[in-house]
């Protein structure tokens, strides 16, 4: 069995960032395992500016953005394998992949850092009512068709979900010419970043249909029309308020989900509410050595925020292999009130003196908000924030001298419902 000091799956932005992180951190026997024929992930289809600013101090396009981190493999002695896929992963950290040179293979690795990314939610999952003809795709196989294959993929679209990819994707196929008569979002909010609602939306005069959803497509080999109709604020359709659009494409932008399978097979625990892997401050998993980072552990608003994770992980994955993290640490549980989506890390361990970042999103929209950070019923941080919005992750980092040895929770202290 072929040993290394770290095995990191995945060659996206956070598994890049995490060899990074772990190599200049002090290991050298780094695999990177990634499925696909190059590296870089999504990013390579993703070729709009807004990536960087935080990593490199300007604005790239995706794959540029990619290829910076790329460029950080050369000349260190961190491994990739290309078109391999991941089989399973047992939780005394061995790997069991496959590729067309080697066949099936079994590696060990003294750490893990998981960094598979996440994937759309498909038609199946949100069960449109209407037949099944073509024409129905989601936004990011939309993304790829335009972007690197150079299709065109329809002239008259219609969004459903105001995800970002979506909200991109409107503005490309607008600028590749076609019409997009509309995007329905179910919520009363938009589930993408404000700045995509201006730039890809409002600035080309694509309608933006909130509390609604799709109730029919109609079509037989090719989607002809789609009916949207009003929800109210329990999700429940309101009669008569259907309205019909001829198309001859939909777009799904529904929601991400962390691809977590492998998470499962090693039998790591995970989180109800974010659908990756429960960690502690170190991101480290239930499962000893082994580490989470990027999409996989939770969907993330901007791409840097993705590579710092991974960086993060890497240094922790370094440290575990090391020997410079004491295993006996006593952790404390992190919680949130039902405000909040979900708060991370799940845990603290209360060893060393670096600060605590808390990453958290809030379930509704709302303005005039103080947050409160408490270290069981002691108030050790309060937050005031103008406006707080479900598409946008905060963070806040505390010195870990000051959380005490309680369990931590955030909960509203005052808050108005936009």
């Amino acid at each position: 069995m072929r040993e290394h000091e770290l095995i990191v799956i995945g060659g996206g932005s956070a598994g890049l960032a995490a060899a990074i992180g772990a190599y200049e951190n002090g290991l050298k026997d780094i695999l990177i395992i990634e499925r696909e024929g190059e590296l870089g992930g999504i990013l390579l289809q993703c070729i709009h500016n807004g990536f960087g600013l935080h990593a490199f101090g300007e604005e790239l396009a995706g794959p540029t953005y990619a290829e910076r981190w790329i460029y950080k493999l050369v000349g260190t002695s961190i491994q990739v394998k290309l078109d391999t896929s991941v089989i399973s992963i047992t939780k005394d950290h061995t790997v069991s992949y496959s590729n067309k040179e080697e066949g099936y293979v079994k590696a060990k690795g003294k750490a893990i850092v998981l960094a598979m990314g996440c994937r759309e939610r498909p038609r199946g999952a949100i069960a449109i009512p209407g037949y099944r003809p073509a024409g129905v795709l989601t936004a990011g196989t939309a993304q790829e068709y335009v972007n690197i294959k150079g299709y065109n993929i329809g002239k008259k679209v219609f969004i459903l979900g105001s995800g970002d990819i979506g909200l991109i994707m409107a503005r490309r196929l607008t600028l590749e010419g076609a019409k997009v008569v509309g995007v329905a979002e179910i919520m009363p909010y938009s589930n993408g970043l404000p700045r995509n609602v201006k730039q890809c939306l409002d600035d080309y005069d694509i309608p933006l249909y909130l509390s609604h959803t799709i109730t029919f497509i109609d079509g037989h080999d090719r989607i002809s029309s789609v009916t949207i109709s009003k929800v109210d604020e329990n999700l429940k359709l309101i009669p008569n308020t259907e309205k019909t659009f001829e198309v001859d494409t939909l777009l799904l932008s529904v929601g991400l989900i962390p691809e977590n399978d492998l998470s499962e097979i090693a039998g790591i625990e995970l989180s109800s509410a974010t659908k990756g892997a429960i960690v502690s401050n170190e991101l480290e998993t239930s499962v000893p050595g082994i580490f989470s980072c990027g999409n996989v552990l939770h969907v993330h608003d901007l791409v840097d925020y993705v590579s710092k994770e991974g960086e993060n992980a890497g240094k922790s994955a370094a440290d575990f292999v090391l020997g410079r993290t004491n295993s006996e640490t006593e952790l404390i549980d992190v919680t949130c009130s039902n405000d909040f989506g979900y708060i991370l890390p799940s845990k603290i361990k209360l060893s060393g003196d670096s600060p605590v970042e808390f990453m958290y999103r809030i379930k509704k929209p709302m303005r005039d908000v103080t947050i409160g950070i408490y270290s069981g019923d002691t108030l050790i941080r309060k937050i005031t924030k103008k406006t707080l919005i479900p598409s946008i992750m905060e963070k806040v980092s505390i010195q870990k001298s000051k959380l005490g040895s309680n369990d931590i929770i955030i909960k509203l202290i005052k808050e108005e419902i936009i």
